[in-house]
């Protein structure tokens, strides 16, 4: 590279990490995952806007090569970190309801793409109908995994039975989907010479699967022995990473299902060593190599030419996306007893393509079965299908339901309570048995005093997302982890309540604002008395039944502040 072409490359470099914060950042602003942002910044700077005038400033024919090898190394890592988050423990107790759900949510989306795909190609001149067909119905029924997890750990839906079927539902899509892009790209890009060599696949996964993981699994000892990870132990994985890239690329398949399969096998009980991984890769992976594949992909899109003709064949596409898709995970929930809106809900989550859906369009337009009018019709639908789950989760699935199923997942079957106290307790505070002990005893008195029901303690926490959250995937295993220590800690708790012979439900999820997410769980649960610990406990009587039973002497023994009635510390949802 000449220096000329040197001064050329940082200086676009430079500018797509500008371009890919600011927007990723007014993206997170409305309430859009980062993606969106980024994508839209390459579209905005690129053709459907200014022609080639600002595209072929910022990257002249002379370092493409240079800035394509960055955009494909940041592919391989984010496609690996895919692998890695899949989870699979997720399908405990769910598998018949998440298998039903994943087979709709593909069949459906599937069926109508190939179908439409059919009418497309005639009129986009393709000449080997078959392998098109497939890959634009692979294309309909894939499922964003990062997007859809991030989505759940934002609105607290993580530990509700919607959030656990749709981590399951997207784990099952998530494998179908590439299984079968990976058969597509497979028959679309065999070499004529070497026929065989997909065929080598299937042994590859078993070696991958038998041999590989079990040495894979040796680095969470090798990483507690240092008490870190150490750079040498990201070096084993990288390198692991690469050459795994290296074989699937060989056999005619993609790099992007070697790194898809190497995440796959990485050790799965190790929850410190993902974490760290993840927080290494980000560094270099969000910053640099990821909006590098972002902004070429929005400069590929084009719709500045579309016309009537590429308008209809537009919303042809959005009705196959988005109608077949929500029908078959609607109809799959619907069909194993899931209510109408959490089924409703769940179709909404699954419809989510994300960046997940940019890569397999990346990988059709490089094997030449798309061509790059079509790459843009179809890129404006993975953004559109992705932007409008927020939206419409409000609409369908509001937080105070979220609240209450959260609450009905850990109570056990047994009549609804009598008296219930709700008792927040703040994070970071070490466990106040103390509080919960009061809870007990006005639960009891009022559950006595009501003669109509058993009475309740409530526990709940809100905890604070991590300071730096993981902008790589969808940084599900950091903050499942800290839930998880939350969870171990108001279980501990909720024991000596049920040892009382009452009801315990614990409660955690994470929040970016504390009151606002209070005064939707009070709204939720109905609690007759609100605890609140802290810096002076607050005891906030709800209900008469709450007020009839607060014993404000037992409060003060323990420096509570009673507020009767009064619950003006909380805001209204």
């Amino acid at each position: 590279m000449s220096g000329h072409a040197l001064v050329h490359f940082l200086l676009a470099v430079a500018a797509i990490i500008v371009l890919a914060r600011v927007f990723g950042a007014l993206a997170r602003l409305v309430g859009q995952p980062p993606v969106i942002g980024e994508l839209l910044a390459g579209v905005l700077i690129g053709p459907t806007l200014f022609g080639t005038t600002v595209s072929g400033w910022l990257l002249p024919a002379d370092i493409l090569p240079a800035m394509s090898g960055l955009a494909n190394l940041g592919l391989v890592l984010f496609m690996f970190i895919v692998g890695y988050e899949l989870d699979h423990a997720s399908l405990r107790g769910r598998g018949r309801i998440a298998t039903s759900v994943s087979i709709g949510s593909i069949a459906v989306p599937l069926g109508l793409g190939v179908l439409l795909a059919f009418w497309l190609a005639g009129r986009h001149d393709v000449s080997d109908t078959v392998p098109f067909a497939l890959f634009i119905g692979a294309a309909m029924a894939v499922t964003a995994f990062p997007v859809l997890a991030r989505i759940l750990t934002d609105r607290g839906m993580v530990r509700t039975p919607v959030g656990g079927l749709a981590l399951a539902s997207a784990a099952v899509d998530d494998i179908a989907a590439w299984s079968l892009l990976a058969v597509v790209v497979a028959v679309a890009g065999a070499d004529t010479a070497n026929p065989w060599l997909p065929l080598l696949c299937v042994p590859y996964a078993l070696l991958m699967f038998f041999v590989v993981r079990p040495l894979l699994a040796r680095l969470d000892a090798a990483r507690a022995r240092a008490g870190r990870l150490t750079p040498d132990l990201l070096a084993v994985v990288l390198v692991g990473l690469l050459l795994s890239c290296l074989a699937t690329e060989w056999m005619g398949l993609h790099a992007i299902f070697g790194a898809f399969l190497f995440g796959a096998v990485m050790p799965r009980r190790a929850d410190l060593l993902r974490v760290e991984i993840l927080e290494r890769l980000e560094q270099v992976s969000v910053l640099l190599l990821l909006p590098a594949f972002f902004v070429l992909s929005g400069l590929r899109v084009d719709l500045s030419t579309l016309g009537g003709a590429g308008l209809l064949e537009l919303a042809a596409i959005l009705v196959v996306a988005i109608g077949g898709k929500f029908a078959g995970a609607y109809a799959g929930a619907r069909l194993n007893g899931v209510g109408n809106q959490p089924a409703g809900a769940l179709a909404i989550l699954m419809n989510t393509r994300g960046l997940t859906e940019i890569v397999i369009l990346t990988v059709g337009l490089h094997l030449g079965i798309l061509d790059e009018r079509l790459f843009s019709m179809m890129v404006v639908m993975a953004l559109v299908t992705t932007a409008m789950a927020g939206p419409l989760l409000n609409l369908v699935y509001p937080r105070r339901m979220v609240e209450r199923d959260a609450l009905a997942a850990q109570r056990p079957q047994a009549p609804p309570a009598g008296y219930r106290v709700l008792v927040s307790l703040p994070d970071g505070a070490p466990p106040d048995a103390a509080l919960v002990d009061l809870a007990a005893d006005l639960a009891e008195r009022g559950a006595a005093a009501g003669g109509h029901g058993p009475g309740e303690v409530v526990l709940s926490r809100l905890v604070p997302y991590p300071a730096r959250p993981l902008d790589v995937g969808s940084g599900l295993s950091e903050e499942l982890l800290g839930m998880t220590t939350a969870m171990g800690e108001l279980a501990g708790l909720a024991e000596s309540v049920r040892a009382r012979g009452l009801g315990a439900p614990v409660l955690a999820r994470f929040s970016r604002d504390p009151e606002a997410d209070l005064a939707e769980q009070l709204k939720a649960i109905e609690p007759d008395v609100l605890l609140r610990g802290g810096d002076p406990v607050e005891v906030v009587a709800l209900s008469a039944a709450g007020r009839d039973t607060v014993d404000l002497a037992a409060a003060r023994s323990i420096g509570a502040v009673p507020r009767d009635g009064d619950v003006s510390g909380v805001k209204s949802g």
